[in-house]
């Protein structure tokens, strides 16, 4: 039997070529992280001025740690590294034990979140000919818009319930046979 990939050239990458990888990565994220204030200054501290600082995996350990309480400081804005025209989405957190931390994503970051959840049905066995019943709650939380986008990606009849209403979600996966 012949194992699915999603993208079997970055699911099967020499350990080489995916530290090459992880490393332009890094470099790349440093490099956005300088353009917020509040990185900027954490990186400066650490003798960080560019992507050019980072000379292999091993400097992720010179990145400073991020607090839940950083990311409440720099609410709602402080961590966003692109222009807000190039934001299409946010996700936040309930804020029930303080401020909301915000995730913002550019139509790039929205695509890859769907290519990464994509990747994790097909390694769980789901095709294009499966029924997707997506019970994940809709709104500032992840689960339910980035399985939507993943299932669509791998072709599955997708089902966009979010959670509640036992009775409704039962129904649906008895009337059409929903596999996911």
């Amino acid at each position: 039997m012949e194992i699915p990939f999603w993208d079997k050239s970055i699911e099967t990458i020499d350990r080489s070529e995916l530290e090459k990888l992880q490393l332009a990565g890094l470099k790349r994220q440093v490099e956005n992280a300088l353009k917020t204030t509040f990185y900027k200054n954490k990186l400066l501290k650490e003798g960080i001025i560019g992507g050019s600082s980072i000379k292999s995996l091993d400097d992720l350990r010179r990145l400073p740690f991020t607090t839940k309480s950083d990311l409440r400081e720099a609410y709602p804005f402080g961590l966003m590294s692109v222009n807000k025209e190039d934001v299409v989405r946010i996700h936040a957190s309930s804020g029930t034990t303080g401020t909301p931390t915000i995730i913002y994503q550019t139509q790039k970051d929205v695509s890859m979140a769907a290519d990464t959840m994509a990747r994790s049905l097909v390694a769980a066995g789901c095709t294009k000919n499966d029924i997707c019943q997506n019970m994940m709650t809709y709104g500032l939380f992840t689960g339910g818009p980035g399985l939507n986008g993943g299932s669509h990606k791998v072709g599955c009849l997708t089902v966009p319930m979010s959670s509640g209403n036992t009775d409704r979600q039962i129904q649906f996966m008895t009337d059409l046979g929903s596999t996911i």
